[in-house]
């Protein structure tokens, strides 16, 4: 695997002004997912390119920020790596029932991603 970018998400505490906000700026289009106790996910299908995401953010104290994801082959090796290279987890793993698993990781530098395993 090449640890393609796979899937692009919006956190944000006002879903439904952003949602008004990129239907209205481009044409991509929305479909809301009830994830029970979770609350909602809006997937997100822009026409080309990787597929995103919606919702609200999980860390009420991050910024309103887009998110990318990277593929990876082993989730549990990847998250215990990094510290190992310098950075820091800062949300580990965590199971999407019937869908896969991700984390969310910081590098040496600062920046924030996800990794993404199904």
């Amino acid at each position: 695997m090449a640890n393609d970018f796979c899937h692009i998400e919006l956190n944000t505490d006002n879903v439904d002004r952003a949602q008004q906000f990129y239907s209205k700026l481009f044409t991509w289009k929305f479909e809301v997912t009830d994830m029970g106790g979770h609350g909602t996910y809006t997937m997100i299908t822009p026409g080309a390119g990787p597929n995103g995401g919606l919702m609200k953010k999980p860390m009420p104290d991050a910024p309103n920020m887009w998110l990318v994801y990277v593929q990876v082959d082993n989730l549990d090796q990847t998250l215990a790596s990094v510290p190992k290279l310098g950075g820091r987890v800062l949300m580990p793993k965590t199971p999407i029932p019937n869908v896969g698993a991700f984390g969310i990781v910081q590098d040496p530098t600062g920046a924030v991603f996800g990794v993404w395993s199904k």
